[in-house]
């Protein structure tokens, strides 16, 4: 596979000291032998199987048994099978009182949207069970050490983002309720997910996002298929996670918590997998990043490695800063989502401070990621756009991070509404009072913003998410961090051109310091 991926066999984690002192600075005291043997993992066989699942071996829908059963099972590589149980413990952290930043750390490091998608999705079943329906304890160990897989089924054909729009209905029967008119139309983990939460509402319930319950949806109910499966789509990527259309009508469902606080815990869990998605983002970034360091070493053009051509090098000092932004970005708002994570509705400040940044995370990882992986591309030429190599697939991988649990304007919208309503920049600027540059920003935008509303939503998005990231920065003391965060402040935070004193290894090449 080093045919393929200049990075097969090494410790991902190693190769990563950035990630490393930002670890060091948001989340201190992690095990730095786990986080060393995943990186080796990944090296070692992650990129292998998920590069043959995405080239050769998508997971397929089987839809009957040999005696004509309805079963709507995804069909599984072996490989992609035996990896997944491998990965499972990294779902695990927080549930054994071990913190949400060490599994966002193995989110980073693993980096494949399908494969990542699957475990997020399994352990946001676990979530939801376990803060609010302690009663399918079970069900929620199944699925932390196995052998189920879950999923989240919220949007439908007519709403997409707009989950007010859902048209389930749940008709209550007993202690549990029967799901109709359901069209689950992005429902990923289809024909895989052993148990799936769905928003539903129920009879009576008044319309729009409030009106929604969240429902614990078994596969199999006393051996029969619960649902169906209508077809698995064909995606650009993510390939390894089974993305179909599941249809209810009449499929046994039991309520999670307090019903009228549906829409409460399903926001919830997409603030989880907004989370998961900054870290994918980030992640994926960094392996088309490490090609590319690999990349630049061993290229002779005009008489020279790359790595000594000025232009190569303003590209990797441009591709460092939004690698070191993002990251940096991302685990600060995992960080303060640690912290509130166990909160329940009505929610403190600090919650609504850590919602805020789950959205400033997700929109600017994600173009950060797409920017990144882009840049990675050219610098490998023409062979940057093989299929037969493995950094085009970073670049389709990063598509989907800036569509995944809400595209950029819904982050904004829902941005404006935690500022609105919920008032969480005043935490926001608060902690931002330690960067005095960083706060005179976000007092800017935040003016602007109340001044234009929804129409500068996204752009303050976007200049929220670079105030608050060199604030992330200013935190990191390892060097070049420092120097990084006067240089993201001038690129993104000002709109300037980075100066020819910038031009140091020690600047552009995270591996400097290794040498």
């Amino acid at each position: 596979m080093r045919a393929r991926f200049y990075s097969q066999g090494e410790d991902h984690y190693k190769l990563d000291p950035d990630l490393k002192a930002i670890l060091d600075t948001f989340a201190p005291g992690l095990p730095q032998e786990e986080l060393s043997a995943f990186g080796k993992l990944v090296g070692e066989e992650v990129l292998e199987v998920a590069h043959h699942v995405d080239q050769d071996a998508p997971p397929r829908l089987q839809m009957h048994d040999l005696d004509g059963n309805r079963i709507d099972r995804a069909l599984l590589s072996p490989a992609q099978k035996t990896l997944l149980e491998k990965l499972r413990p990294m779902i695990r952290p927080a549930y054994e009182g071990r913190g949400w930043p060490l599994h966002y750390a193995f989110g980073y490091l693993l980096a494949d949207g399908g494969l990542y998608c699957i475990l997020t999705i399994t352990h946001q079943v676990a979530y939801a069970l376990h803060k609010y329906a302690p009663e399918h304890e079970a069900v929620k160990r199944e699925l932390l050490y196995g052998p189920a897989f879950g999923a989240t089924w919220m949007t439908e054909i007519q709403g997409g983002s707009d989950l007010g729009a859902n048209r389930t209905v749940a008709r209550r029967e007993g202690n549990a309720y029967r799901l109709y008119q359901g069209d689950k139309y992005f429902a990923s983990g289809a024909g895989l997910a052993d148990y799936a939460i769905v928003t539903a509402r129920p009879e009576g319930a008044p319309a729009g996002p409030k009106g929604l319950g969240l429902f614990l949806l078994p596969r199999e109910v006393e051996g029969r298929l619960n649902f169906t499966v209508r077809r698995f789509k064909e995606k650009l990527a993510t390939r390894a996670v089974p993305s179909g259309e599941v249809e209810l009508e009449g499929s046994l469902a039991y309520p999670i918590g307090k019903l009228e606080e549906g829409i409460y815990y399903t926001l919830e869990n997409l603030t989880v997998s907004r989370l998961a998605n900054a870290a994918a983002a980030m992640g994926i970034a960094k392996k088309a990043h490490l090609e590319a360091l690999f990349r630049v070493r061993r290229r002779t053009a005009f008489g020279k490695i790359l790595l000594q051509h000025d232009l190569i090098q303003h590209d990797l000092l441009e591709m460092r800063l939004r690698q070191v932004g993002g990251t940096a970005l991302g685990f600060l708002a995992i960080q303060a989502f640690d912290q509130a994570w166990e909160e329940r509705p009505p929610y403190s400040e600090g919650y609504h401070l850590a919602r805020l940044l789950s959205h400033l995370a997700k929109g600017r990882t994600a173009e950060h990621a797409s920017a990144i992986t882009a840049l990675a591309m050219e610098l490998f030429g023409g062979l940057g756009f093989l299929e037969e190599y493995g950094v085009a697939r970073w670049h389709r991988e990063a598509l989907i991070t800036p569509i995944w649990e809400g595209p950029a304007n819904i982050q904004a919208l829902d941005m404006l509404e935690a500022i609105l309503k919920k008032r969480a920049h005043e935490p926001f600027l608060a902690i931002l009072g330690e960067s005095p540059r960083a706060q005179a920003e976000a007092h800017k935008i935040l003016r602007k913003l109340q001044e234009e509303g929804p129409w500068y939503a996204k752009e303050a998005l976007r200049a929220l998410a670079d105030a608050v990231t060199v604030y992330a920065l200013e935190k990191v003391a390892a060097e070049p961090f420092p120097e990084l965060a006067e240089l993201y402040t001038r690129r993104f935070l000002k709109g300037e051109t980075l100066p020819p004193s910038a031009q140091r290894p020690e600047l552009y090449d995270p591996w400097s310091s290794l040498s």
